[in-house]
């Protein structure tokens, strides 16, 4: 009977509207939409990597936005597929290329860092850009009204 109490408050939590459960939804949902451009990659990785990349990045970014619609901020009776594609893709391609300026900035200034420094800073920035994601995908793109 407990367990059965702790399991419905443990949903109850991660279908709430707060903050805390939108966050452990977003990271599911990154990491879901992680597996579906690794796997779309790997598929299409005979037509060459830049390509792979590109549908990879697309593929997986349209099916974030939409989960992330649906699922993490539960806004698809406030906010249309097109404009969570078209807000939520923006956002997507400012964060890469923060990213890839941060990336470009530390190789630049520090070009001398081990692996296991740069892998640690590809981590901060990283999680830097998810934050940033996340806070503008809640306050601004599916924001409730």
């Amino acid at each position: 009977m407990l367990r059965t109490e702790s399991r419905a408050r443990v949903l109850g939590f991660l279908r709430g509207e707060h903050a805390a459960a939108q966050l452990i939804r977003f990271a599911l949902v990154g990491g879901s939409s992680n597996i579906a451009y690794v796997l779309l990659f790997t598929t299409m990785a005979g037509f060459g990597p830049m390509l792979a990349n590109i549908a990879g990045s697309l593929v997986s970014t349209v099916i974030a936005n939409e989960l992330h619609r649906q699922i993490t901020f539960q806004a698809a009776g406030r906010v249309g597929w097109f404009t969570a594609q078209w807000e939520g893709g923006g956002l997507a391609l400012i964060g890469l290329l923060i990213s890839t300026a941060a990336l470009a900035a530390l190789e630049f200034w520090a070009p001398g860092l081990g692996e296991l420094t740069q892998a640690a800073a590809v981590l901060v920035v990283m999680a830097a850009v998810g934050g940033l994601r996340f806070v503008l995908l809640r306050g601004f793109v599916f924001r409730g009204d």
